[in-house]
């Protein structure tokens, strides 16, 4: 069993081992995490172990407060965009050469998640470069692919590192993964392991075969309610606030000029539609997905919003000017921005493949500009004979 011990490299005199063969101008040395004088080690990394390629860090299993904390930064904000390890191979526990080796992204959360649930395990983990992108969306978009698969398990030298020729990919990976190319290009067999990664321990203790429900892909209530923030932030942040200047102006707007009691009396209603048709599209549709009928993610979110205009019209009221165009305008507009952000959901949902969010694209979106353009006529026709009554 190889002895767990830290080490210094001198990068001045001596090119680390894990280095291999790569070229000069490619500064992807997977050493860079060991412990330097120039370089703070993270907490996350606990030692390191040597192998015939070199020095490997080893990571703990265990996720401190920070870790939890960066998973709700990650979860609530932009954050998650820079949140990556560098990718390479790392170790957990006291791995040698008939230790598994297990496949992940670069996103730290999918790195994160997978290390906790490796508790008790010894096993080796290979970090492919997703571009921070976790492990089932950087599958379809191609990053979490076979390429970068082999390249590598050829940097990482593994042939060296274990004695098998067995690589476990998480079952959520396998859209980008082909077996057949990666047996022929480096010799290691791919195994498609289970869908969450609380399950590995299970499914290697089984002779890595998974059962039916270690291959269901579910996706419960808590799920879906901690993907709602990343759909609730930006509509709030980068959209909301331009939609409410434009409202605020268009209600202010008199032949005068803008006046300001106007502008809160009469858009002050109507800033409280759109923030509740952000929330209708990006938290109500999600929590009740599986029980609004139709498949389609914009049809979704449209009946959704329709409800939630029907029963907030008394809030339109509010504004003393209930007249035909401005009620055609607020069934048309609101239900409309419910439906786009729900259509957002797509990206972080398992109901859809993505030829279906394509077709679902291509329909909505031409629908979407005509109804823009439709709202902003009856905005116009409303504004236009209330000035006629000045």
């Amino acid at each position: 069993m190889p002895e767990l011990k830290f080490i210094k490299i001198d990068t001045e005199k001596e090119r680390p081992a894990c280095c291999g063969q790569i070229a000069p101008n490619e500064v992807l040395c997977e050493a860079s995490l060991l412990p330097e004088q120039e370089r703070e080690r993270p907490a996350w990394v606990i030692g390191t172990i040597m192998t015939e390629a070199g020095a490997v860090p080893v990571v703990s299993t265990d996720l401190t407060k920070a870790d939890y904390w960066e998973h709700v930064k990650c979860r609530t904000s932009a954050f998650r965009n820079s949140y990556i390890v560098p990718p390479g191979l790392y170790a957990v526990g006291r791995p040698d050469k008939n230790s598994d080796i297990l496949v992940s992204a670069n996103y730290k959360l999918s790195f994160d998640v997978l290390r906790r649930s490796l508790t008790g395990l010894s096993a080796w983990l290979l970090v492919l470069n997703t571009k921070g992108i976790n492990v089932w969306c950087a599958a379809g978009k191609g990053t979490f692919g076979t390429d970068e698969l082999i390249r590598r398990i050829n940097m990482a030298r593994l042939d060296r590192i274990v004695g098998h020729s067995r690589i476990i990919v998480p079952q959520l990976g396998a859209a980008g993964i082909s077996a057949h190319k990666v047996k022929s290009a480096s010799g290691f067999r791919v195994h498609y392991g289970p869908v969450r990664a609380g399950d590995i321990g299970a499914y290697i203790a089984a002779g890595y075969q998974a059962t039916r429900e270690m291959r269901t892909v579910e996706f419960p209530l808590i799920d879906r309610l901690v993907l709602t923030p990343m759909e609730i932030n930006p509509a709030i942040k980068k959209y909301y606030p331009w939609y409410a200047l434009i409202m605020l102006a268009i209600f202010g707007l008199q032949p005068g000029g803008i006046f300001f009691k106007e502008a809160v009396a009469g858009g002050l209603p109507f800033l409280l539609m759109g923030l509740l048709s952000v929330l209708t599209g990006a938290l109500v549709t999600p929590v009740l997905l599986p029980f609004i009928p139709f498949r389609s993610f914009a049809v979704k979110g449209w009946i959704t919003g329709m409800l939630s205009v029907i029963l907030s019209t008394k809030v339109i009221s509010m504004t003393g000017h209930f007249n035909a165009p401005l009620l055609a305008f607020t069934y048309l507009f609101f239900p409309l921005v419910s439906s786009y952000i729900a259509l957002q959901f797509t990206g972080s949902t398992t109901f859809t493949g993505m030829s279906g969010v394509k077709k679902e694209l291509r329909i909505s979106i031409p629908l979407y500009i005509v109804g823009i353009a439709a709202s902003l006529v009856l905005l116009t026709i409303y504004k236009m004979g209330e000035w006629r009554l000045i």
